[in-house]
């Protein structure tokens, strides 16, 4: 009866695939409209790509009790739809009511070469650990089953104790990542310009098509190791001092709330871009720029970094040139940085430095759609529990 049942879901799996193959079901998940340009909008623009996720599901034929009666989408990617119709929940409690006690049991749990989604729903609290999800375990998510009273996932680790990359109190290296509901933070001290090695990540997100739905991103000097590979960031906060977005992922951050806190000069971001051949980026679309000090928007890591901000507010501690394109002063490297219809005492482009581009519409357009990720074949809508 087991060899029976495993045939069977081998042969379902495989006339799955051959469908996708031949496109025999052409229904579109994510728009391809542009990202809109105020809030309003942009909750219609989300609400609008879940209905016809939904819709598109609905016209699939239903699939059978083997693989949890969920129906697929021919636009996912094939690995992708497989995975989300085998769909298993587990759980991590503090207080030991859950299927484990800590992140790490649960994700410990998890077989390498995994193929079906794995929902790790976290209650509330705070786990002091340092997380690692390596790349042979693939589909996993954090869930954080109150989004009023988010788990926190919380370590100190530095780069002088570990290295910056490896310094992460979450490092995840697997593809098809989400995260919802989730604070991620490095405990360690604000960087005092003498101690050696005080980087300290709070997540690196190094695999590729990872999501992250309302989740906060606290530290000081290089939060966020935004490292590799296609990301998106939805309704999410990052707080931080110095280069506290950096890496060379190609990612938009959606209505995510920036905040600088440094007691100087600091940098938002440093992109890794190594050559204008690169497809990486980071891309700002109605996000906020807020905090205390002085801060630029951004300055060049890798010799051609590309940084854009469109329809975003910009408080008055950004300073008026915005950017730098090296990491010292006698650094000017080819690097891409443009602003589009931005706004806020921050967003005059009157003393901009002269490398900056204030984007046309139709220099804009190209990162202000889901086609910028390929979003299309691997972008599911928010997780709700």
């Amino acid at each position: 009866m087991v060899q029976e049942t495993k045939q069977f879901t081998i042969i379902v799996t495989f006339l799955t695939m051959f469908l996708f193959s031949f496109q025999l079901f052409p229904i579109v998940i994510c728009d391809t409209r542009p990202i809109p340009s105020n809030d309003l909008k942009l909750n219609k623009w989300i609400d609008y790509n879940v209905k016809k996720f939904k819709e598109g599901k609905s016209k699939l034929p239903q699939m059978n009790s083997n693989l949890d009666g969920v129906q697929m989408n021919s636009n996912l990617d094939d690995v992708l739809a497989v995975a989300e119709a085998g769909v298993k929940v587990i759980t991590v409690k503090r207080d030991g009511s859950g299927n484990f006690w800590t992140v790490t049991d649960a994700i410990n749990s998890i077989p390498k070469g995994n193929t079906n989604r794995v929902i790790i729903k976290i209650g509330r609290g705070w786990y002091w650990e340092k997380v690692t999800i390596d790349r042979s375990k693939r589909f996993i998510t954090l869930y954080g089953e109150d989004p009023k009273d988010m788990p926190q996932i919380i370590f100190n680790g530095t780069a002088a104790q570990y290295g910056t990359m490896n310094s992460a109190t979450v490092a995840v290296e697997s593809d098809y990542f989400v995260a919802v509901n989730i604070i991620f933070l490095n405990s360690a001290p604000m960087p005092d310009g003498k101690r050696v090695g005080a980087q300290a990540v709070a997540m690196r997100i190094s695999g590729d098509k990872a999501t992250f739905d309302n989740c906060k991103f606290i530290g000081y000097q290089d939060t966020l190791c935004d490292d590799r590979g296609k990301h998106i960031f939805r309704n999410c906060y990052i707080e931080g001092t110095m280069d506290f977005i950096f890496g060379n992922g190609q990612s938009q951050y959606l209505n995510t709330a920036i905040r600088s806190i440094s007691n100087g000069v600091g940098f938002i971001t440093a992109h890794a871009r190594e050559n204008e051949t690169e497809e990486s980026g980071f891309v700002f679309v109605q996000c906020s720029i807020t905090g205390t000090g002085k801060a630029e928007l951004g300055r060049a890591w890798k010799q051609s970094s590309r940084v854009i901000y469109a329809y975003t507010y910009m408080d008055s501690l950004i300073l008026g040139k915005g950017w730098s394109d090296g990491m010292t002063d006698n650094e000017h490297k080819p690097v891409y940085y443009g602003e589009y219809k931005c706004y806020g005492p921050g967003a005059s482009s009157s003393d901009r430095a002269k490398f900056v581009k204030i984007l046309s519409d139709g220099e804009a357009k190209p990162f202000l759609s889901i086609s910028f990720l390929d979003g299309n074949k691997w972008i599911l809508p928010p997780l709700k529990m």
